[in-house]
This record gives structure tokens, C-alpha cells and sequence, in this order.
């Protein structure tokens, strides 16, 4: 099942796409914060995953090789709709994700968690997202650990934008004194 497209769907993509992230490296920090979500979470797959027009886009990734699935499909895509957590217990369970490509073949999600990031000015980008091969639930403290590292990555992300935009000055140096 498709999800809904956010009310504010074209400021959001112009938004995700000021923070030119989309098709770039990997990233060391959001590739660290991923493996902690997954460690926390105990699961074998986490994803920092930006949703844009037609796919989400994995820029970090740790339990899975692909890059990217198509937006229709895609737990993130609903995820982003929500201000916390959106947490699926049993994909094969929720009629959203029962009939999906990605819960009926590989990678066979059946558990998914997903903390939306959100910008300053209220866009959801894309999630810090785990998944699992088995149903499950996170405890609490997992989940409020999903929110947290969510907001460091958003913070790293908004911390990023901001730099790139800053004109390199020289700095001038003292003379020997």
C-alpha cells in the first residue's frame, strides 16, 4: 500500500534537496551512528533513509547491500508521515506492509522501526531506520534511543548544510612578535 504523500510534498523535496545529500559518498559519523542504532536496537539492519520523489535512497546503510528501493514500497515513506516513532511489530500482520516485495522477498522484513528526521523547520527528510527478519518489538529505551539518534543525525546533517554554505575566508595570519 502506497503511502500518502505528505500535504507539504513539493517544500519537502525542495527542502531535502538544499541539504545535497542525495547520491554522495558514504559518510564515516552517519555510518558509526547506524551500526549504534543497530547495535541498540539488536537488529541486523539499520538505514539512515532519505525519501525523495520516486525512491528512498539509503546514504547509510549496515545489513544491506542495496542503495536504494522504489518510494512506493517503502517503509520510510510512511514513516515520515508521523512526528515519533512508527514502529511495525509484524509486517506480515499490517495491511500496509503485508503484500510488499521487501516483507514477501528479500530482504523479508517483518519487523521495521523508524524515527523520522525531521529539519528546524518541520520537514521529515527520510528515518533512522531498523528492520529485522523476525518480529520483534523494542523496549522502551530503544526507542527513545532511535529518537535521540535521530536528532544527533539531523543536527550532524543540519551542522553539514550549514558549513557548505559558508564561504571559505582566509584566516590572516599574526606576524612574529
Amino acid at each position: 500500500m502506497n503511502a500518502p504523500v505528505p500535504p507539504n510534498e513539493k517544500r519537502r523535496l525542495e527542502v531535502l534537496w538544499k541539504y545535497d545529500l542525495l547520491d554522495t559518498p558514504r559518510d564515516e559519523t552517519l555510518d558509526d551512528l547506524t551500526e549504534l542504532a543497530a547495535f541498540i536496537c539488536q537488529t541486523p539492519v539499520a538505514l539512515i533513509s532519505l525519501v525523495d520523489e520516486n525512491r528512498q535512497w539509503f546514504k547509510s546503510r549496515i545489513g544491506l547491500t542495496v542503495t536504494e528501493t522504489a518510494r512506493e514500497i517503502s517503509f520510510c515513506a510512511h514513516a515520515i508521515l508521523n512526528s515519533d516513532v512508527m514502529v511495525v511489530p509484524d509486517a506480515l500482520q499490517d495491511p500496509r506492509f503485508a503484500h510488499s516485495p521487501l516483507v514477501t522477498g528479500s530482504p523479508f522484513i517483518r519487523f521495521y522501526a523508524g524515527a523520522p528526521l525531521v529539519t528546524p523547520d518541520g520537514h521529515a527528510l527520510g528515518t533512522l531506520c531498523v528492520t529485522d527478519r523476525e518480529p520483534r518489538q523494542l523496549n522502551d529505551g530503544q526507542v527513545e534511543a532511535l529518537r535521540k539518534l535521530a536528532r544527533v543525525i539531523m543536527n550532524f546533517l543540519e551542522l553539514r548544510r550549514q558549513l557548505k554554505g559558508l564561504s571559505c575566508v582566509p584566516i590572516r595570519q599574526q606576524s612574529p612578535g
